[in-house]
């Protein structure tokens, strides 16, 4: 397929490079120096995202937020500007379910398919080609999609309208969120009883109480491993959204808007950067211990 690609983020970068390895010609917009290689692989690079979408039958977004999604689509030379009927604009980035729904209505009115389609796994999941892809349309447009979320996810699930990807997101966010917190309490007790953290994560992970959250982020917790496979900030973002939904939805979420105030502290203290697995450091810092 011809397939335009804009938002070559950690995450975008190696999944645009697995459809390039797949064979299919793309066309890219904010090229950079780090993301130069893939157009050393065959990759134009287009000058804008109205020309991205000239050139193309399929057009992927991955953006950080909804904001920047909305520029992309309908700015000046965006998205919307290069396209004709019949193409297909499927987002992956993680954004508003409500604002979805308004970007795909808009996209309609030209002629053109829209699916939502947000991912889990994070940066590895994203170079191993493994994310989890939950997206929301039509079936016809998510059989055409299929063969390029094969390549690059291994859990892809249609689970309804548009719309409901973003919210299958969004909900995969608040348990990963508030599982995070709860490890990072756990670890912390363990450590002010004066128990070894390591070792009570090792006795826990043979238990009910084991997850991958535990695994992997408890053993970043334990290790101080903070270098970002995604980072507080972004996860924030999604808990904002969370917690934004519940109250357009009249819908009471406590634990979710306690830990977004939580990622607001990490951020404010300077952590905004850092794995969201460091949100131990800001529990730690409300009970006055030093870094482990």
């Amino acid at each position: 397929m011809n397939i335009g690609f804009v938002g070559l983020g950690v995450m975008g970068r190696p999944m645009a490079g697995h459809l390039i390895d797949a064979g299919h010609s793309l066309s890219l917009h904010r090229v950079k120096e780090v993301s130069r290689d893939l157009v050393e692989k065959g990759a134009f690079a287009a000058e804008s995202a109205a020309q991205v979408a000239s050139q193309s039958d399929v057009v992927i977004l991955m953006l950080p937020d909804t904001p920047d999604v909305e520029a992309v689509l309908f700015g000046a030379d965006g998205v919307a500007a290069g396209l004709s009927p019949g193409k297909l604009v499927i987002d992956m980035s993680s954004i508003s379910p409500i604002a979805t729904k308004d970007f795909a209505a808009r996209i309609g009115k030209l002629g053109c398919a829209y699916l939502d389609a947000p991912v889990s796994g994070g940066e590895v999941g994203a170079r191993n080609a493994a994310l989890t892809i939950m997206v929301g349309g039509e079936e016809a447009p998510f059989r055409r999609a299929l063969p390029l979320f094969e390549k690059l996810g291994k859990n892809i699930t249609l689970v309804g309208g548009v719309g409901d990807g973003q919210t299958a997101k969004v909900a995969n966010q608040i348990i990963v969120g508030l599982t995070i917190e709860a490890v990072a309490e756990a670890l912390l007790f363990a450590r002010k009883a004066g128990a070894d953290p390591a070792k009570v994560r090792q006795a826990l992970m043979g238990g009910f109480a084991a997850s991958r959250i535990l695994e992997l982020h408890g053993e970043r917790m334990i290790n101080r491993t903070f270098d970002p496979g995604f980072r507080i900030a972004l996860h924030r973002k999604d808990m904002t959204l969370a917690v934004d939904s519940a109250r357009a939805l009249d819908l009471a979420l406590p634990n979710v808007a306690m830990v977004q105030q939580m990622m607001n502290a990490a951020v404010a203290l300077g952590d905004g950067g850092k794995d969201h697995s460091a949100l131990i450091r800001t529990l730690e810092t409300l009970a006055s211990l030093p870094e482990a």
